[in-house]
């Protein structure tokens, strides 16, 4: 039986499976990104894929630490709209 990678979401500070988590990235120019693959380069953090967990993760500057970044209001928007593309519908 394989070991299922646990990760804990940066704003409930919840653990969850890898791949049910988004992983956000800080990227090379300094801004940051949705890792859709988990594989990409760089620091990276995960948030759960709901606009709540995300307004937390903002709000705390938790995304902020641990990106080891300061998110710009573009950054913010280019993020949120991405997590409500991911966000799953009920």
């Amino acid at each position: 039986m394989k070991k299922i990678p646990m990760r804990m979401c940066v704003a409930c500070r919840q653990m969850f499976p890898k791949n049910e988590l988004l992983r956000v990235v800080r990227t090379e120019d300094g801004s940051a990104a949705i890792d859709r693959t988990g594989k990409r380069n760089g620091r990276g953090a995960y948030l759960c894929a709901s606009r709540a967990c995300f307004d937390k993760a903002i709000k705390s500057r938790a995304l902020d630490r641990a990106l080891e970044i300061g998110l710009t209001d573009e950054t913010k928007a280019a993020l949120l709209k991405e997590i409500a593309d991911a966000e799953p519908t009920v």
